[in-house]
């Protein structure tokens, strides 16, 4: 399996894929945060604080999560060399496994370098250093997971398709509705009492609680879960392939 992750992070830097990824979601980031005018501007809400940050990356990710997964299974079956890889003496969760890791790490990658968002707003408070870090610290875990649903999203969808286009829309699709679908239906209130159960089912629920700067255990317990039925359901499709 470490094999195997190794080959795949090293695939995502090899190519323009991983830097791209990396620099789209610095560049977007900063945009919003420092140049572009409105309430999103640190400099123009005079308030120091990243909730820009934490405002914006999981739009952002909505769409670069699904690229950097769109490939990882879709080009194998395009290719033919998925049926090699499972005729290795890998067991099927454990492709999945070294796949899904592999996007995690470019992920983190993408999210390392906004320390440098963090030094400067920590210098930028009044007094410096005046900031939420609980909050801060709890919007970074909220945020790495819930990209890591995008990505067990993402991985799922690329091993149902050998059509990247395909892989990379559908996956969009499913992560957006997970994200602030269940919002949208629980706002028209078709549901009376059910309304409050509908909404924790989505994802943008549990961020937001993260978010506060308290790790509750029920929301570890959702991304955790959530995450597992996507791995899971990738390996299924996997193991049918010998079906």
């Amino acid at each position: 399996m470490l094999t195997l992750l190794r080959k795949e992070i090293t695939s995502f830097f090899s190519t323009l894929t991983g830097y791209v990824v990396v620099v789209v979601f610095l560049v977007v980031n900063s945009l919003f945060m420092w140049v572009f005018k409105g309430n999103l501007n640190i400099l123009d809400n005079g308030h120091a604080s990243l909730d820009t940050l934490f405002i914006m990356a999981p739009w952002i990710f909505l769409f670069l999560v699904p690229a950097i997964t769109m490939r990882v299974f879709a080009e194998e079956r395009r290719s033919g060399t998925l049926e090699l890889l499972l005729t290795q003496p890998i067991p099927e969760i454990q492709i999945v496994l070294a796949k899904y890791f592999a996007s995690l790490v470019l992920i983190l990658f993408s999210l390392l370098p906004t320390m440098v968002y963090f030094y400067s707003v920590h210098r930028l408070g009044s007094p410096p250093g005046n900031l939420d870090t609980g909050g801060i610290w709890g919007s970074y875990v909220g945020l790495f997971f819930l990209a890591a649903v995008y990505a067990s999203v993402g991985i799922f969808i690329s091993s149902l398709t050998d059509n990247q286009i395909i892989s990379f829309i559908v996956a969009v699709l499913i992560s957006f509705f997970l994200y602030t679908g269940f919002d949208l239906i629980t706002s028209m209130d078709l549901f009376g009492n059910l309304d409050n159960l509908l909404l924790k089912l989505g994802i943008n629920e549990h961020y937001k609680s993260i978010r506060r700067g308290m790790v509750d255990t029920r929301d570890l317990v959702y991304f955790l879960s959530v995450i597992s039925i996507f791995l899971i359901g990738t390996r299924i499709v996997l193991q049918s392939r010998k079906w």
